[in-house]
């Protein structure tokens, strides 16, 4: 496997970081997060899978085979949670490498950076003075979509209206060599004594969490909620026939395979935002669509994306998608 990825505008930071994600049957919208997350600046992308049924192992791979990104196949043991497994994985593949930083994000996650040009460098260059990055979810609905419109942002624009920063949940990104492993959210387990977790603004937060054993968010609230300095965009339900075939899939890091997924339920209900609006970070749409096309263009790429699109398609068709339910705040 190589990392060998043609060069990208903007140059890479100083201190180079990696975007990791564990996923399973997201072959429909892999190419799009790749490209997105590669144009913002990010020197590494590092995609580890399992148990794909789509097709999407065999588009990471031919990914991989081109240097586009690092393909880690993850096979999980009984009882193990395919997250923390992959993330072990991610760990001991960058030990060998020059990456100071590891942002682990989900793959309906991209990661919007406010400061300057939008760029992981002009996050880092604010906020990379501690070990630890606090970035806040904002939720973005479906915008009305009952099936799935080919991408994912320029058609979800929609958004929470006043997200109440308590609540807020956070992802992160840290120097994974300071700490001995990660959950889903953050890292644990500091090999330092006090890391320093800082806000996307460069303030100072509690470290407590990362001694914990999984939270999903720092403190204090108001001061870790800071989404125009970077923030997650979290398109947790995107369209409804999307939403629907993830409850088959499982999930990354509990127990429970399918409860999560149901239409109306009390996760879609929360998810599904759609009282305002943020197009901010269609500023990197163009590039983005630009660089999906040189995706395309590498040997063996364009047509094992086709083949995960065909089974998405097959897939959702034997869906009995509802008449749409009052959920959230619609547009």
């Amino acid at each position: 496997m190589t990392d060998t990825a043609a060069p990208l505008s903007p140059p890479p930071s100083r201190e180079p970081a990696a975007v990791v994600a564990c996923m399973r049957d997201e072959g429909v919208f892999l190419l799009e997060w790749v490209a997105y997350h590669q144009v913002i600046g990010f020197d590494r992308v590092v995609i580890c899978s399992n148990d794909c049924a789509d097709g999407s192992d065999r588009l990471l791979q031919a990914l991989d085979a081109a240097g586009a990104i690092t393909h880690l196949p993850n096979p999980v043991a009984e009882g193990e949670r395919p997250q923390q497994a992959g993330l072990r994985r991610a760990f001991a593949h960058l030990a060998a490498t020059p990456v100071h930083w590891l942002c682990h994000i989900d793959a309906d996650e991209f990661l919007n950076i406010g400061h300057g040009a939008g760029h992981v460098a002009d996050l880092l260059a604010v906020a990379g003075r501690g070990h630890v990055i606090a970035l806040p979810w904002r939720l973005f609905g479906d915008g009305g979509h009952d099936r799935w419109p080919g991408a994912t942002l320029p058609h979800f624009t929609r958004c929470e209206a006043d997200p109440d920063p308590q609540a807020a949940s956070h992802k992160s990104m840290y120097r994974f060599r300071r700490f001995a492993g990660a959950t889903d959210h953050m890292p644990v387990r500091p090999l330092i004594p006090r890391p320093m977790v800082r806000s996307a603004a460069g303030r100072p937060l509690l470290n407590d969490a990362v001694y914990g054993d999984h939270h999903i968010r720092f403190r204090p609230a108001q001061r870790a909620w800071q989404p125009r300095a970077a923030c997650i965009n979290h398109y947790a339900t995107r369209s409804t026939d999307a939403f629907l075939l993830r409850g088959r899939r499982g999930r990354g890091w509990h127990s429970d395979r399918a409860g999560k997924y149901a239409l109306g339920g009390p996760w879609h209900r929360q998810a599904n935002q759609n009282g305002a609006e943020d197009r901010s970070i269609l500023r990197h749409w163009p590039a983005t669509e630009a660089r999906m096309a040189e995706l395309r263009a590498l040997p063996g790429v364009a047509l094992a994306e086709a083949a995960c699109r065909d089974w998405f398609m097959a897939e959702t068709a034997k869906l009995d998608i509802p008449v749409r339910p009052q959920t959230g705040a619609q547009p």
